[in-house]
């Protein structure tokens, strides 16, 4: 359906698509689905299931299911604690809104800390207690018959919901998925390419970190899709691994062709191997292993005798080949995998047997978390709804307990957000706006409805215009405010209390708790996009520290880059929210850190394996780098932009120990090739443009090894 063009705001000529018409129907026939079935079941809020319809619609399928379930349990959990609480305190309206205020503080930081899709089962149960707790404060023993109705009335909403999408054209998460899942491994394929054909990559660099971080926030609603996509969550989520361990893979590879480009030249083998390499990437998984053999050869003749002896006088130059050489060679174990994957996910969407791919246990969260954030969040929660019980204390307000309970959901609301603000007062004032509409429902329309079809005759006009501006990206943060603000209003007709007077109480109680919300933020919650950047580089700082104290397993280290990939992603908007650069956080190389942490969880998993530390002194210079990550936190300016020099004599000693142990006219053994690598990639990492060092060209080469140690 297209408008006529007319010279009015965009916003008045929708232009809807078909999509977002399905989407407002759909919404529109489970809220009246929800209302038919709480009025026949005699339920005493019929609207709060109508209202629920549209909280948890979404236009996929699965998403409906994954959010009614998790709203479900967090309307169980909140009213279980409401009906605990309640009648214990309900002679001392203190403690009641201590206990409250703590509950939903509580489960918000819980929420903040989970920052998936489950996280709204948290939130549920926090602000549920308050909406169900703060109304009974004057009928504490009707609180159980209260909480019941609640969740019966919730389930409603959320079986009507379930059943409409599910049932009517259901919009699989499949395309989503499979758009998301190609585009990364587009991306991933465009990067080696670059590297290939020896661009530079770092527009691909961004997309990768992007995309992983999307793909395994949208594939925890995979478990509840309607289509086969549900049986391939784990092919999905080891495919999302697996991309995200070649990300280092990739940046050491580009690293390590720099430095024999400015060492050189880029050798003739090295380059007919990378235009191999790009043809390969193109072939299907069964013809992609078939060839990987071959390729395995020519990975290997650029370490082969031949080539130590040739090099034999320039250690640098075999350093390099080598740590390129173990790079490349995961990098093709790390694709064919990835590919082989994506094969088993389209198998599994045609409703094949999925077969079964071992896959490393991960250990840790696989996104980055910032727990004093979260409670803080939750101390400023507990701070405005505290504020907003006081003033009902002491005042005798009729509509306090709205307030409270605004402040409640507006405060858990936006809290993920940096700065919630403005957020909260655009829904402020769309809320606002829809005030005459719901004026007219609860005044004029409603009480000339007799039966279903003139609810629904009522309602449809408005309702079906602003549910299709809901299921639009670009007006969903308007248009839900707008019709929350109406369905709000419609649930005073539940109670008996349509009329003018309790009208405006009603919406001068909730506008008080959603304006304490909004300035008990500013005040206490509120930063900006700088400060937030440098506290996510704060704690991948913190990380590497323990990396390189700790001796870590391949699950956590796989957990590392998961979450050093989850960092990009939340550093490079908030870096460009702030024009690009911030104090504080190096922007130059968003994988900077993610490599350093991948070559230390290395050198950790093969120190046992080496020479003894007296012979490659590797201890020392851990804890050097341990080190300089701790001044960094400590916002030391000298440290935070490059490391101290002392830093780089520790790296050079240990490679000339390696030479020296294991010279040219000997193959290196194979738990030392990640070892060599390692050290190589950190020196490049850490010192990119510092000279060659001086290194033992034979084993009787006198260098300066014999001086003291300097650990």
């Amino acid at each position: 359906m297209k408008f006529p063009t007319l010279p009015f705001p965009a916003v008045l000529r929708p232009g809807f698509t078909r999509a977002e018409w399905i989407f407002s129907f759909k919404a529109f026939a489970a809220a009246m689905l929800a209302v038919f079935l709480a009025s026949w079941a005699g339920q005493p809020r019929p609207f709060w299931a109508l209202m629920t319809a549209y909280v948890v619609a979404h236009p996929m399928a699965g998403a409906v299911r994954s959010k009614g379930l998790f709203r479900f349990i967090g309307t169980l959990v909140g009213g279980i604690a409401a009906v605990l609480m309640v009648p214990r305190f309900a002679n001392a309206p203190e403690l009641l809104s201590l206990a409250l205020a703590l509950w939903v503080a509580g489960c918000l930081a819980l929420s903040l800390r989970d920052r998936t899709p489950r996280a709204y089962a948290f939130m549920l149960a926090g602000y549920t207690a308050a909406l169900i707790g703060f109304p009974s404060v004057d009928t504490p023993l009707a609180i159980f018959d209260t909480a019941v109705a609640r969740l019966e009335e919730i389930g409603l909403g959320v079986l009507s919901a379930t059943l409409v999408h599910s049932l009517v054209l259901p919009n699989s998460l499949a395309t989503s998925v499979l758009g998301l899942l190609d585009r990364t491994l587009g991306d991933t394929r465009a990067w080696l390419a670059d590297i290939a054909a020896r661009r530079d990559g770092g527009a691909d660099r961004r997309r990768v970190a992007g995309d992983i971080t999307q793909l395994r926030l949208l594939s925890t609603h995979i478990p509840f899709d309607t289509s086969h996509l549900r049986w391939t969550a784990d092919a999905v989520h080891a495919m999302q691994d697996g991309v995200a361990a070649m990300t280092p893979l990739l940046a050491g590879v580009e690293d390590r062709l720099r430095a024999l480009e400015a060492h050189g030249g880029v050798p003739a083998d090295v380059r007919a191997l990378l235009d191999a390499i790009g043809p390969w990437l193109a072939l299907p998984p069964e013809e992609a292993q078939t060839r990987l053999p071959a390729l395995r050869t020519r990975l290997a003749a650029l370490t082969d005798d031949a080539s130590r002896e040739s090099l034999a006088d320039d250690p640098w130059a075999r350093l390099l080949r080598v740590a390129l050489a173990e790079r490349l060679d995961a990098l093709l174990d790390g694709w064919l995998h990835c590919v082989q994957l994506r094969a088993d996910i389209d198998r599994g969407l045609s409703g094949a047997a999925m077969p079964s791919r071992a896959t490393p246990a991960l250990s840790g969260p696989k996104l980055h978390l910032d727990m004093g954030m979260a409670l803080w969040s939750g101390a400023a929660a507990l701070i405005a709804i505290l504020a907003c019980c006081a003033f009902w204390i002491l005042t005798g307000w009729p509509m306090g307990s709205a307030a409270a309970m605004m402040a409640a959901i507006f405060c858990c609301f936006f809290a993920a957000m940096d700065d919630p603000v403005p957020a909260i007062n655009g829904f402020l004032h769309w809320t606002l706006l829809s005030m005459p509409f719901g004026a007219l429902y609860v005044l004029v329309l409603l009480p000339l409805v007799q039966d279903m079809w003139t609810l629904m005759a009522v309602c449809a006009p408005m309702f079906l215009i602003v549910g299709a501006y809901v299921g639009r990206p670009s007006t969903f943060g308007a248009a839900l405010p707008f019709l929350f603000g109406v369905i709000g209003t419609l649930a005073m007709h539940d109670t008996a209390q349509a009329d003018l007077t309790s009208f405006l109480n009603s919406m001068s109680g909730q506008l008080a708790g959603v304006f304490v919300a909004a300035r008990v933020t500013r005040l206490m919650r509120s930063v900006g996009a700088d400060w937030s950047a440098r506290r996510i580089q704060r704690t991948t700082w913190r990380e590497l520290d323990e990396l390189a104290r700790l001796p870590r397993s391949a699950g956590r280290a796989q957990a590392y880059l998961l979450r050093m990939l989850d960092r990009i992603s939340l550093l490079a908007p908030r870096v460009a929210q702030s024009g690009g650069s911030v104090p504080g956080v190096p922007t130059d190389d968003a994988l900077h850190d993610l490599r350093v942490g991948a070559d230390l969880v290395a050198l950790q998993g093969v120190r046992g394996r080496l020479a003894s530390e007296a012979t490659l002194p590797l201890q020392p210079l851990l804890v050097a780098i341990g080190d300089w990550q701790r001044a960094r936190i400590a916002g030391r300016p000298d440290m935070i932009a490059s490391p101290p020099a002392a830093l780089l004599e520790r790296l050079d000693t240990a490679l000339a120990r390696l030479i020296e142990v294991y010279p040219a006219t000997r193959p290196l053994p194979p738990e030392v090739i990640p070892a060599a690598s390692a050290l190589m990639g950190l020196r490049r990492n850490l010192f990119p443009q510092a000279p060659v060092p001086r290194l033992p060209i034979r084993e009787t080469d006198p260098i300066a090894l014999d001086k003291e140690d300097p650990a």
